[in-house]
């Protein structure tokens, strides 16, 4: 199963920008579709992105023009730009690997956007 560790979290002010990195272990990162995924207080975790092992990608509406998933295979890193950030991206943001069935989870990072 692939470990994932987040990082690039942090407290940002509306309008500005933040990358996020979710670092895989394991030989097979190519041929995972990883995804980020967000999930406010008092409210349920929600897709944000997501690429497949193809290079696809996807977007929740709100994310549209603003984000950009992309992923490195040879550093087995999925990377998360978010740029015009807003307060209600304020979130836990998480990484997920998945393949068939098969799902792993990291643990999550922080983003405040807050003046």
């Amino acid at each position: 199963q692939v470990q994932l560790v987040e990082s690039g979290g942090g407290l940002v002010q509306p309008g500005g920008s933040l990358r996020l990195s979710c670092a895989a272990s394991g030989s097979i990162f190519r041929l995972y579709t990883m995804g980020w995924y967000r999930q406010a207080p008092g409210k349920q975790r929600e897709l944000v992105a997501a690429i497949s092992s193809g290079a696809s990608t996807n977007y929740v509406d709100s994310a549209k023009g603003r984000f950009t998933i992309s992923r490195d295979n040879d550093k087995n890193t999925v990377y998360l730009q978010m740029n015009s950030l807003k307060p209600e991206d304020t979130a836990v943001y998480y990484c997920k690997a998945a393949r068939g069935a098969v799902g792993s989870w990291g643990q999550g990072t922080q983003v405040t956007v807050s003046s």
